[in-house]
């Protein structure tokens, strides 16, 4: 991995800064105070921001004299910005999915040709001082965080601990933790990466949700906090970054506007039981719907513009706890984990029960299934036995079992949304990296 990848990050970061603190200083010191404000908020830039008189302008006409040239010489503007060669990976810039999704609707019943898992090596990479509770990657897959019962996060770079499943150098252990967060009081439940910036939140027991920028080097707390009034228990970013989806001990999500904090609440939906606090929210692809996994054993698909449900599958998982649930890459389909040590397959459309994958025993953790990047493949937990279980997602046989290498259950796994790899969390405070091997 090319080693200035971090530092290209970072300094990815300090440029749209520098480009957001241009426009907000522009626009108010031409009076243009309500767009000043209303860009200030939306990019968190200080509104008293300093800035030479009249910069913005300068650089524009100095940009808009070398695309003169550059055309002069034959050279399109479209060709000076073309992302397919010159311009670096960046955090913004989401790799290609390495193959199509699964079409869960060309065939039913596929017996017999289940496909098999690639191998995969794994790697003690660091530890929590008490339980690893939950972990996610950020949408290119060059970020990892993990959330704990210690309160603390930990925001590792990938290609580190890749370095990491190589013989060590000369250049001695490599360190994958970039930076450590301390700013909860109680533990941590879950993190999410925003989907354009560098902005990673953590939800947690002491019922706050915190924003760490995580392009500043020196930083340790949070730059924003949003105060709930319940457990936080889940977090999702709409796909625009301007909407953040709450799952607490409430039975209804609470969608907060990123920009102002202000939360809203459906006010159109069902009588929901009391014993329904939500243990997962994700959004679509799209952000057209999401989806809740609650303790009353329900999973309920949600408008994400009008916030109705639009289909309530109550009893999916019995009487036990639904503890995850998230879409297909096609929206078609929801994902579902229980208590009743069952994942589940449910169409969207019709609420139809499509995939049952059995084989994994599941009844104390707070555990997830999930698809590979591909959506080839189900992963889960088997807690007698410690166990990582596989299916094949179409035929829903079971493909593989691995020992996790924790001691005692991993209560999380996420995978990378671009590659081969994925990561376990365990009760005994440590995380484990799996790739797959050439």
């Amino acid at each position: 991995m090319d080693t200035n990848n971090l530092e290209q990050t970072l300094q990815e970061g300090k440029l749209y800064r520098f480009v957001n603190n241009l426009i907000v200083a522009h626009l108010r010191d031409h009076n243009l105070t309500q767009a000043a404000s209303a860009v200030a908020s939306a990019t968190m830039t200080p509104l008293t921001i300093e800035a030479s008189p009249n910069k913005l302008l300068e650089l524009v006409a100095k940009g808009l004299a070398v695309e003169k040239d550059e055309t002069g010489r034959g050279l399109s503007s479209s060709a000076l910005f073309d992302s397919t060669t010159a311009l670096p990976t960046t955090y913004r810039s989401i790799p290609a999915p390495r193959a199509v999704s699964v079409d869960f609707s060309a065939a039913h019943d596929k017996k017999g040709s289940s496909k098999s898992f690639p191998k995969h090596e794994t790697k003690h990479v660091s530890e929590h001082k008490n339980a690893a509770r939950c972990a996610r990657f950020s949408p290119d897959g060059r970020f990892l965080a993990s959330g704990s019962a210690d309160t603390s996060i930990k925001l590792f770079e990938v290609g580190k601990i890749k370095q990491m499943l190589l013989p060590e150098g000369k250049d001695g252990p490599v360190r994958p933790v970039i930076r450590t967060f301390y700013d909860h009081l109680q533990p941590v439940n879950d993190v999410d990466f925003h989907p354009q910036n560098t902005i990673l939140i953590s939800g947690a027991k002491d019922h706050t949700i915190k924003f760490f920028d995580f392009s500043k080097t020196t930083a340790k707390r949070a730059s924003r906090v949003i105060q709930d009034t319940h457990n936080v228990r889940s977090l999702s970013f709409h796909p625009s970054g301007d909407f953040l989806l709450v799952g607490t001990d409430h039975h209804i999500p609470h969608l907060y506007d990123v920009n102002t904090f202000q939360c809203y609440l459906s006010a159109n939906v069902q009588e929901i039981g009391v014993n329904s606090a939500i243990n997962q929210v994700r959004y679509s692809c799209t952000g057209g719907m999401y989806v809740t996994a609650s303790k009353d054993g329900a999973i309920r698909i949600w408008d994400g513009v009008t916030s109705n449900i639009v289909r309530s599958i109550l009893g999916a998982h019995g009487s036990a706890e639904a503890t995850s649930a998230s879409f297909t890459k096609d929206q078609k389909y929801v994902l579902s984990c229980g208590k009743d040590s069952s994942v589940k397959l449910w169409e969207v459309g019709t609420g139809r029960l499509v995939k049952h994958y059995l084989g994994a025993t599941h009844t104390q953790l707070r555990c997830q299934a999930i698809f590979n990047d591909t959506e080839e493949f189900v992963l889960c937990i088997d807690e007698p036995s410690n166990e990582i279980v596989i299916w094949d997602a179409l035929s829903a046989e079971k493909v593989a079992r691995w020992p996790s290498n924790h001691t005692g259950a991993p209560r999380w796994l996420e995978h990378s949304p671009t590659e081969s790899a994925f990561v376990s969390c365990g009760t005994d405070r440590s995380i484990r990296f799996w790739k797959e091997t050439p």
